[in-house]
C-alpha cells in the first residue's frame, strides 16, 4: 500500500525531498509543513498548516492522517527532540535522535568528539568568557581566527576575521552583543585552516555509512567570493577536486569513524551525516558536522540520485545500508544557482511577484522553491533566499550555462544571485594545462564550424552585382552590374530589442533572423531604395554554433525573400560581456536608389493626399521590452495558450512572428511614381513614424476603423492597462508601412497591395492648424477598447486630483499609493510626499518615482499647531486637493482636520469600529477573533473614527502570530489604499455634510 510521508520544513532543500518522495511509486502523498509556494499543489505534493514545533499535535496529525514516516528537513527540529518524541509515539521518523544531532547544535561537543575519537579537525578553544577567549586568540601560536557560536545560528553563525583584533570584535558581537541570541552563549575559537572546502555527505544506519558524490556550497553573496556570508548562493556535484581516493579516506577517517564512536558513545546516528571538510595539504579536516541534508547541497544531490529515496530511507532507518546501499548517476553534474531577495543577507522585502517560472520545464531544469508564497494565484517573494534553479547536465559548464539560463528567464525584480557557481571546480581542472584562446572563453574552432555551415545559405542569396562569397576581408558589389546609371546609396542599421529575450527564453531563435533583415530592409525601402546588400553581426558570451547556425539560417533565408545579398557579417564571442546562453544582433543593409526616384518628395505630398496602410504581421519588432512588462504583470509565461490566438499557439510563438518584409511587395509600386512617401512603422509607433516622411505644414488624420488591429495588441491595451496613446506610441497597431499617394492612384496602389496582402485606405492629409499636432485620429474601433473612441494619435487628458501624502518611515503603503498613481487609468497624481523624519525610506521611494519630497520635523517645532500649520503650507504651495497618511505617526490637530475633512484619507489595520488605536493586531488576536483586516476612512477628530471607504478582510489562521497576522494585513492595506485613492479621487465617494459616505455616478471615467 503506498504510504502518505510528511515532510518538515519550508526551504529549497525541503521542496527538493518532496520532489524526490514523490518519485516513488510506494509514496501515495507528501506532505509538507509549512512548505511553500512550490509545494503547495504539485502533483502528489501539497502544504500542511500542522503545527510541527507541537511534538504531540505533530504526532496526533499523523496518526489521524494514516502518515506513514516523517522526513524532517532542518536542523532545529531535530536537535529539539522531534525524532524522540515522533518515534516514541510510534510514528517512524528519519533523522537523527536529539542527542545525536548535538553534533551540530553543540560546536563545543561536536569539537571534543572529534577530539575523543582523533577524527581530524582544526585546533581550537571554547569559552563561556569572552575575555578569555581573546586571550585565546591573541597568545595561540596558530591563526586563531575563525570564530563560532557554538549553538545553532542558521549557517549563519561562523565569522573568519582577517587579523586578530577583527577576531576579538566577533568575540564580542556574538557574546556580548548577542548577535546570535542564545547560540552566543559559548563560543569555539579554530585555527584558521588553508585549502578547499568541500561538503560530503552520507546515509548512516548506525553502523554503516553511505557516502553521496561530494558537492562543494558557495557561502558569499556576490560573484568571485566576494561580499557578506548567507545561506548558500548555489551549489554543484560532484566536486572533482575529491577524487574516489580521497572519498574513500574521508568515508574511512571521518565519516565511519563518526559513526563508531557516536554509537560507541551510546548514542547511534541514524540519517543524513553532512561533513563541512577543508581539504589542507595535511588531508582532509573537518570544519563542522551538520545532521542534515545541506541547502543547497540537497538540490544537487538529490536530482543526481538513481535510487528510490524513499527506499533508501526505510533501508538507512532498518539497518539495511551494508546490502543496500543507493545507487548515483555517473557521468552527469548538477547545478543549482540560488536567486535571494534584494538586501540579502539584511532586511529585504517581502511580496514581489516572481515570474516565468513555468518556461524552465520547457528547459529541461527544476526550480526548487525556498522563501515563496501564493498571493491571489501569484507566486510572491516570502523570504531572503527565493528560489533554487538546478541543472543536471553531461558536464559541469554545460550544467551551469543551463542554470543560468534558468535564472535569466524568471522574472524576479531586484533579484541577487551568482553567476559563477563552480568556479573553484574550473579552476582545479585548469591549473595543470596551458592556457589557449579556448580557455579564455573563445573557441576559434566553433567559429570556423560556424562559417562552413553558413557559407552555403550565404550563397544562395547571391544576386546581379555580387558573389555572396564568405570568407573574404570585405565584401564587394558591382552597382553598374545590378543596373544603375545615376544611384544614391542608402544604408540603415538596426536589431531586433528585447525580442531577443523572448526567443531566447523559448530556444526559438530562427525567426529573428526575418525580424532583423525586415527592420533594415524596410528602412532602406523607405527611401525609395532597393536592398542590395546585408551585413550581420552576432556577439555573445560563449558561442553555441547550433543556436548561431539557426539565427544565421534565418537571416539568410530573409535575404533571399527581400532580394539582397548575405554578403558578410561578424561573429564576436565575447567572453563575460554576456550571460550564459545569450547573445545580441545587428544588422547592415546597403541599398541604392536612382536619383530621380528618391523618397519622400516632399515637394509633392499636399493636402487631401490619401494614406494606404498595409498589414504587420503582429508586434514586429519594436516596444518588446513593454510587452515582456504587461507578461510579467499578469504572470503570463512564453509557454502558455495564447489568448489572443485563435489557432492556439503559445504567447511565445504569436510574439515571435517575424517581422514583414515589404521589399518584393512595394518595389515596383515605388518604381511607378504613385507613392509620394513610404513611413516604415517601427520604433515610436504611429504617432512618431508617419510625421517623419511629412512636409511641416501638413498634419496626419487616421481613422482607426478602417483597418483590422490584430488581437494581440487589443489584449496589451487591456491587461497592460495602456492609453491608446501610449500604445500608438509603441506599437505599430496592425500597420508594419504606410503610403502617401494622390487620390488618383489611390485605388490602383490599393488594388496591387491587395492582391498580395492586407491594405487598406486608412486617413488622409490636412493643412495643419495653429497649435495643432502631427497627427489626429478618430472614429471607433470597438477592438482595441470596448468603451471609448480609439482615438490612435491623440487623447483628451484626465483631469487627475493632487494628491499629497503625510509619511513618517519606510513607506510600504505609499509605494502602493504611487504604483497605482502611474496607471495610466488613474484620477490621482501624487505631487508631493513629506515627511516628519529625515532620511526615511519613504522620501528615497517619492525620488525613485520622480516625485516632490519635504521634511518637516517635527522636532525643530514648538508646537503641534506650528507642526501642522507648516505641512498644511507645503500642501498648499503644490496645489494639494487630498492628503493620505501613509504610516504617518504623529496626530494632527482638530485645526488640520477640519480643515482637510472629506480629503484626509487613513488607512487602520482593523476592521473598524473594532480594535482602533495602537496594537490593532493583538487586540485582534487577544479577543480570539477569526477575521480580521484593514480600513481605508475619512480622518475625523476622534482617532480612527472617521467614514468607512474601504474594508478588506483577512482570516485568522490558527498559528497566527502578531508578526504573521501583520505581514497579511498588510498585503491587504497595499490593494486597499490604492482602492479608496481611486474612489475618492475620480469623485465616486465623497464625504457628506452629515459625516457619511455618499457615492455618486459622474464620476470622472
Amino acid at each position: 500500500m503506498a504510504e502518505r510521508v510528511l515532510v518538515v520544513g519550508g526551504g529549497g532543500r525541503e521542496h527538493a525531498l518532496a520532489w524526490k518522495l514523490a518519485q516513488s511509486p510506494q509514496v501515495q502523498q507528501v506532505l509538507v509543513a509549512p512548505g511553500n509556494a512550490g509545494t503547495a499543489s504539485c502533483g502528489k505534493i501539497s502544504n500542511s498548516e500542522v503545527s510541527v514545533s507541537n511534538h504531540s499535535i505533530l504526532a496526533q496529525f499523523c496518526k489521524d492522517h494514516h502518515v506513514g514516516l516523517v522526513v524532517v528537513g532542518p536542523e532545529v527540529p531535530l536537535a529539539a527532540g522531534i525524532v524522540d518524541d515522533l518515534t516514541a509515539a510510534g510514528v517512524p521518523c528519519f533523522g537523527p535522535s536529539a542527542k545525536a544531532a548535538q553534533l551540530e547544535a553543540s560546536k563545543s561537543f561536536s569539537k571534543a568528539f572529534m577530539d575523543r575519537h582523533g577524527i581530524p579537525t582544526a585546533r581550537y578553544g571554547s569559552f563561556t568568557d569572552p575575555e578569555q577567549a581573546c586571550n585565546y586568540i591573541r597568545t595561540a601560536d596558530f591563526p586563531a581566527l575563525v570564530v563560532k557560536a557554538s549553538g545553532l545560528a542558521a549557517g549563519k553563525g561562523v565569522i573568519v576575521a582577517r587579523d586578530q583584533d577583527e577576531a576579538c570584535r566577533a568575540v564580542m558581537d556574538i557574546m556580548k552583543d548577542r548577535a546570535f541570541g542564545s547560540a552566543g552563549e559559548e563560543v569555539v575559537v579554530e585555527e584558521l585552516l588553508e585549502g578547499e572546502e568541500v561538503s560530503c555527505l552520507c546515509f548512516s544506519d548506525g553502523h554503516s555509512v553511505a557516502p553521496m558524490p561530494p558537492a562543494q556550497d558557495h557561502k558569499r553573496l556576490q560573484d568571485g567570493d566576494q561580499g557578506p556570508n548567507t545561506g548558500g548562493m548555489g551549489a554543484y556535484c560532484p566536486t572533482p577536486q575529491v577524487s574516489q581516493e580521497l572519498l574513500q579516506q574521508i568515508r574511512e577517517s571521518v565519516l565511519q569513524k563518526t559513526v563508531d564512536g557516536m554509537r560507541e558513545e551510546g548514542t547511534p546516528y541514524v540519517g543524513v551525516l553532512y561533513a563541512g571538510l577543508m581539504l589542507t595539504n595535511q588531508g582532509p579536516k573537518v570544519l563542522e558536522f551538520n545532521c542534515r541534508f545541506g541547502d543547497p547541497e540537497c538540490q544537487v544531490l538529490l536530482p543526481l540520485l538513481q535510487s528510490d529515496l524513499y527506499e533508501a530511507i526505510l533501508n538507512t532507518m532498518s539497518g539495511k545500508l551494508a546490502s543496500s546501499a543507493p545507487v548515483w548517476h555517473q557521468d552527469s553534474s548538477a547545478v543549482t544557482v540560488v536567486m535571494a531577495s534584494a538586501g540579502y543577507p539584511g532586511s529585504y522585502q517581502k511580496g514581489v511577484q516572481i515570474t516565468g517560472l513555468t518556461q524552465l520545464q520547457d528547459l529541461g531544469l527544476q526550480v526548487f522553491h525556498a522563501g515563496t508564497a501564493l498571493k491571489e494565484g501569484s507566486v510572491v517573494s516570502s523570504g531572503g533566499r527565493v528560489l533554487t534553479v538546478t541543472a543536471v547536465r553531461s558536464s559541469l559548464e554545460t550544467a551551469l550555462q543551463a542554470a543560468n539560463r534558468g535564472v535569466a528567464a524568471i522574472g524576479f525584480p531586484g533579484a541577487v544571485y551568482r553567476r559563477d557557481i563552480g568556479h573553484r571546480a574550473t579552476a582545479h581542472l585548469n591549473q595543470h594545462r596551458g592556457l589557449t584562446y579556448k580557455d579564455s572563453g573563445v573557441d576559434i574552432a566553433a567559429g570556423n564550424r560556424l562559417v562552413d555551415m553558413i557559407k552555403p545559405l550565404a550563397k544562395a542569396t547571391s544576386r546581379p552585382g555580387c558573389n555572396a562569397e564568405l570568407g573574404g576581408f570585405a565584401g564587394l558589389f558591382d552597382l553598374k552590374a545590378a543596373g544603375f546609371v545615376d544611384p544614391i546609396l542608402v544604408s540603415g542599421t538596426d536589431g531586433v530589442g528585447t525580442k531577443l529575450k523572448i526567443a531566447q527564453a523559448c530556444g526559438q531563435h530562427d525567426g529573428l533572423g526575418q525580424d532583423l533583415v525586415a527592420m533594415c530592409v524596410n528602412d532602406v525601402l523607405a527611401q525609395g531604395a532597393e536592398p542590395l546588400f546585408f551585413l550581420d553581426y552576432f556577439s555573445c558570451g560563449k558561442l553555441d554554433v547550433d543556436v548561431a547556425a539557426s539565427v544565421v539560417g534565418g537571416i539568410a533565408k530573409a535575404c533571399e525573400k527581400a532580394g539582397c545579398a548575405l554578403l558578410g557579417g561578424e561573429t564576436a564571442e565575447m567572453p563575460g560581456v554576456y550571460a550564459p546562453g545569450e547573445y545580441d544582433l545587428a544588422g547592415f543593409c546597403v541599398g541604392a536608389v536612382e536619383r530621380g526616384a528618391l523618397l519622400p518628395r516632399l515637394g509633392d505630398i499636399a493636402e487631401g493626399d490619401l494614406l494606404i496602410g498595409v498589414a504587420s504581421s503582429g508586434v514586429h519588432s519594436n516596444g518588446f521590452s513593454l510587452v515582456r512588462k504587461v507578461l510579467e504583470k499578469v504572470n503570463l509565461g512564453y509557454s502558455s495558450t495564447a489568448a489572443f490566438s485563435t489557432t492556439g499557439q503559445t504567447v511565445g510563438e504569436v510574439l515571435l512572428t517575424p517581422t514583414k518584409i515589404y521589399s518584393r511587395l512595394l518595389l515596383p509600386i515605388l518604381r511607378s511614381g504613385a507613392v509620394k512617401a513610404f513611413a516604415h512603422i517601427t520604433g515610436g509607433g504611429l504617432l512618431e513614424n508617419i510625421p517623419r516622411v511629412m512636409p511641416q505644414e501638413l498634419a496626419v488624420d487616421l481613422d482607426a476603423s478602417r483597418w483590422s488591429i490584430p488581437a494581440v495588441f487589443s489584449w496589451l491595451h487591456h491587461e497592460g492597462g495602456l492609453s491608446e496613446e501610449e500604445m500608438a506610441r509603441t506599437f505599430n497597431c496592425g500597420l508594419g508601412a504606410v503610403l502617401v499617394v494622390a487620390p488618383v492612384d489611390a485605388q490602383r496602389v490599393l488594388r496591387q497591395l491587395q492582391a498580395h496582402e492586407e491594405a487598406w485606405i486608412v486617413g488622409s492629409l490636412a493643412h495643419k492648424q495653429p497649435g495643432e499636432l502631427d497627427r489626429k485620429c478618430n472614429d471607433k474601433h470597438p477592438e482595441l477598447s470596448p468603451e471609448q473612441t480609439n482615438k490612435v494619435g491623440s487623447v483628451t487628458p484626465r483631469k487627475r486630483t493632487r494628491v499629497g501624502v503625510l509619511i513618517s518611515g519606510t513607506g510600504t503603503n505609499l509605494q502602493a499609493l504611487i504604483e497605482q498613481a502611474k496607471r495610466p487609468s488613474s484620477s490621482a497624481e501624487i505631487v508631493v510626499v513629506i515627511s516628519n523624519r529625515p532620511g526615511v525610506q519613504g522620501l528615497k521611494r517619492a525620488s525613485l518615482a520622480g516625485i516632490q519630497t519635504r521634511v518637516v520635523d517635527h522636532k525643530l517645532y514648538g508646537s503641534r499647531a506650528e507642526f501642522d500649520a507648516t505641512i498644511d503650507r507645503v500642501l498648499e504651495e503644490f496645489g494639494v486637493e487630498m492628503v493620505c497618511l501613509a504610516g504617518f505617526m504623529r496626530i494632527l490637530t482638530g485645526t488640520f482636520v477640519k480643515k482637510w475633512n472629506g480629503k484626509l484619507l487613513n488607512i487602520h489595520p482593523s476592521l473598524l469600529p473594532s480594535f482602533k488605536g495602537v496594537n490593532a493586531q493583538k487586540q485582534a488576536l487577544q479577543a480570539g477573533v477569526r477575521v480580521a483586516g484593514c480600513t481605508v476612512h475619512f480622518v475625523a477628530e476622534e482617532v480612527d473614527a472617521g467614514a468607512i471607504i474601504v474594508q478588506e478582510a483577512v482570516p485568522v489562521m490558527g498559528g497566527d502570530t502578531e508578526e504573521s497576522l501583520s505581514d497579511r494585513i498588510r498585503e491587504a492595506e497595499h490593494r486597499a489604499f490604492p482602492a479608496a485613492l481611486e474612489l475618492v479621487a475620480s469623485g465616486a465617494v465623497r464625504l457628506g455634510e452629515d459625516g457619511h459616505i455618499v457615492w455618486t455616478s459622474n464620476s470622472q471615467s
